[in-house]
């Protein structure tokens, strides 16, 4: 049954990743375990945990948008076991991790690329992607803060694209009267601000990259406003996304100032990576996991708790070390046990949902 469709085994595996390696991060960096290493805790957390998101979303929506087979059983399992092997190996050397991580981009790209083309399906552009996160990997090993920057731009991208696509929809769909909207100006704006910081870190154009952060954090803020975000106040699962795309502006805002030395950059990364990735996949994950296990798309208590735990790891990261710069170390201790208690209560919860058959007892 976990091999029936892609979101079941990454989604699982993901959250299990996450809880587990952002506490051994920790421990590292405050010396409490030897081997501490900056660039596995970046490389995995965008290669690693956010690349398995990723797949299991696609995997998931191309059949949907297709109404073609994506993999599934034996095929699934050698996608799957590709991400797993170069989380293994990562622990001895980036370098086969970095190659096991172009064969899995590789084996993803075929998994959606095949029903993409046969449909004639819009998203090709997905796998071109997909495709750009695997090299980005393979050129960390000779560029890792170049490969880091794009790696991220490029997840970020997805996520800004896919977020595009759901939330406005959902919260229509799920609340009368929000009146969620997109402008084509805003929307291609905003996208499009998201292209030019890739570019222009792929450059290392880092005179243009705080001006043009700080317009995109401003495209991003009126894109989300558009969304009606404060009309999900009381829906846990519409307004964990809202509230994670808002993290997009917080980062880029930063992003512009750490480019003129006003914030360090680590704060905006961290925006990014735990407030919007951190808490937007969680979201997604739970969502979707009910949608396509035949579950009604309510909350109870423990998507609750894991929402509020991975935002209040964004928040202790991102604003602790503004407010009390003597308590970094604080911040970051904290940060990881909110961060890996949010994430293994996502994985207890829906362990059973993830594993067991739909309830409606259609295929998937």
């Amino acid at each position: 049954m976990l091999l029936a469709l892609g979101f079941r085994p990454f989604y699982l595996l993901a959250g299990a990743y996450a809880a587990l390696s952002a506490p051994l991060w920790a421990a590292q960096y405050g010396g409490l375990l030897p081997g501490a290493n900056p660039l596995w805790h970046a490389h995995e957390m965008i290669f690693g945990y956010a690349f398995a998101v990723i797949a299991g979303f696609l995997l998931t929506a191309v059949r949907n948008w297709t109404a073609q087979p994506t993999p599934t059983g034996a095929p699934l399992g050698v996608i799957v076991s590709l991400w797993l092997l170069a989380r293994i190996v990562g622990f001895q050397s980036l370098l086969l991790a970095s190659v096991v991580d172009a064969l899995f981009a590789i084996a993803l790209a075929w998994g959606i690329g095949r029903p993409i083309l046969k449909a004639g399906n819009r998203n090709r552009y997905f796998i071109a992607l997909v495709l750009a996160l695997g090299a980005a990997s393979v050129a960390f090993q000779a560029f890792p803060t170049v490969a880091l920057a794009v790696g991220l731009d490029l997840v970020l991208l997805i996520v800004a694209i896919m977020a595009g696509r759901v939330v406005p929809p959902f919260t229509n769909n799920a609340v009368l009267g929000a009146g969620a909207r997109r402008i084509a100006w805003v929307e291609k704006g905003a996208i499009g601000a998201i292209l030019v910081l890739l570019v222009l870190d792929a450059l290392q154009l880092a005179v243009l990259t705080p001006w043009v952060a700080l317009v995109a954090a401003v495209l991003h803020g009126i894109r989300v406003s558009l969304w009606a975000p404060l009309k999900t106040r009381g829906r846990p699962i519409l307004w964990i996304l809202h509230l994670s795309y808002a993290w997009i502006v917080v980062h880029l805002a930063m992003r512009g100032l750490a480019g003129l030395d006003i914030v360090s950059p680590v704060l905006a990364t961290h925006a990014l990576t735990i407030g919007t990735i951190g808490g937007l996949t969680l979201g997604m994950m739970t969502r979707t996991s009910r949608g396509h296990t035949g579950r009604p798309l309510q909350t109870g208590a423990p998507e609750l708790v894991a929402y509020v735990l991975v935002h209040a790891s964004a928040a202790s990261r991102v604003f602790l070390p503004l407010i009390a710069p003597g308590l970094y170390m604080t911040s970051v201790a904290l940060s990881a046990f909110l961060w890996f208690a949010a994430f293994a209560t996502f994985v207890a919860s829906y362990y059973p949902i993830l594993t067991a058959p739909r309830l409606d007892g259609k295929p998937g």
